[in-house]
């Protein structure tokens, strides 16, 4: 039986996610040039991006596209990769060699390059510096993601072992002209996070990124290459100017979604930080409607399966369940991806019977949740949402419907 909130809380997420159509928004966005750009387009909304750009501006001297297996198409005319997320892999690092030798054809040349760069990019486009190899970078990687790093603060130490994150793709493409569409997955929208800023200045210095590593406990733990990399003096480089247009974010979706339910509340604080401390402030929200954005942290503790939306999505049925919340009411969380974690799932959709239904079916909830094993938990009481990968990413969307 179909929960009667749960229409309108899933045409509202999808109304959120329409609102980040990168296609759309390369249509809107798009500048003219007079001469034929070398198109390099990267992230989870690579493809349609680049498809969009190319139906306005024509024949292109060349086209890359970088972007996870799920959302892969074949595009006339362009080189297309099926790059891994999170964790990068040897395809990534083909695409990384392929974007730097074209943006070298095209300073050659001095053809201007239009960059369309969506989230992910940070993973799909390692690049290792010199001394850093693909497996250290995968080391890292793993180790950040189960830490419970933001990504501002992971991206902070992943521009410093790369050579496009962090303005590199500007110093390859120099003398030419650089434009990038930016699809933002970073709350707040600070372009330098952003797939790891390839077409702005770094987030901060090695010195940081070492900080930040101490800081999370890491240290002691990453590869030898990459405490050497970190260990060197900060090089002082003057990166060429670019053109950098923000196209789509979080904070657009959210009113997309307020404009298909008007009368809910829509909560400027973002969910970010710890999960279980965002879980608190949804269940602190008291009746009504509301609507939020942001995008959670989880700390891995377990070896379970499962994602920060699932994560958040059970952790806010448990409280509920405490705080003797009565039906009907329901809570949509999900990440505008498709894809929450290393799983099918987009994230999870709980309501007032989700706990019991657990719990008859045998399972414990907070045991799951200490193991990091949200995903088989809401399987068994019916509660993922299961979208496929939508071709864009602006972080996480959340609904709460409590009349």
């Amino acid at each position: 039986m179909i929960h009667p909130l749960y229409d309108q809380a899933l045409k509202a997420f999808l109304a959120g996610v329409a609102a980040a159509d990168p296609a759309e928004a390369v249509s809107r966005a798009l500048p003219t040039f007079e001469q034929a750009p070398t198109l390099i387009a990267v992230g989870k909304a690579a493809v349609s991006m680049a498809r969009m750009a190319q139906s306005i501006l024509g024949a292109l001297p060349e086209v890359l596209v970088v972007t996870n297996p799920e959302n892969v198409i074949n595009i006339k005319g362009a080189q297309v990769f099926a790059a891994a997320h999170p964790i990068p892999d040897q395809i990534g690092l083909q695409a990384s060699q392929a974007v730097i030798a074209a943006l070298k054809r095209a300073a050659k040349a001095e053809q201007p390059v239009l960059c369309l760069i969506s989230g992910g990019g940070s993973a799909l486009l390692p690049a290792p510096t010199a001394g850093i190899s693909l497996q250290d970078k995968m080391d890292l990687n793993a180790l950040l993601l189960a830490s419970g790093a933001d990504i501002e603060v992971m991206n902070l130490i992943r521009q410093q072992l790369s050579a496009l994150k962090g303005g590199g793709m500007l110093r390859y493409a120099a003398p030419s002209a650089v434009t990038a569409l930016i699809l933002s997955d970073v709350i707040g929208d600070d372009l330098r996070a952003v797939a790891s800023g390839p077409t702005v200045s770094p987030i901060g210095t090695r010195a940081q990124a070492r900080a930040a590593l101490e800081g999370l406990g890491l240290w002691a733990g990453v590869p030898v290459g990459v405490r050497l990399a970190l260990e060197q003096a900060d090089e002082i480089i003057d990166l060429p100017k670019a053109t950098n247009i923000l196209i789509g974010s979080n904070g657009i979706s959210l009113a997309a979604m307020a404009g298909y339910l008007p009368l809910a509340q829509v909560h400027k604080r973002p969910l970010v930080g710890d999960v279980a401390e965002a879980a608190a402030r949804v269940v602190a929200a008291g009746p009504g409607t509301h609507l939020f954005g942001g995008e959670t942290t989880v700390k891995l503790t377990g070896t379970g399966r499962g994602g920060r939306n699932q994560e958040l999505a059970l952790r806010v049925a448990l409280l509920a369940e405490q705080e003797g919340w009565q039906g009907p009411w329901l809570y949509l969380q999900a990440g505008t991806d498709g894809r929450d974690g290393p799983t099918d799932a987009a994230g999870g959709v709980v309501c007032e019977s989700s706990i019991a239904s657990l719990r008859g079916a045998g399972v414990n909830p907070e045991k799951r949740l200490t193991n990091n094993d949200s995903y088989p938990a809401l399987a068994a009481a019916g509660a993922l949402l299961i979208t496929g990968g939508t071709g864009t990413n602006v972080a996480d969307l959340g609904i709460l419907i409590r009349p």
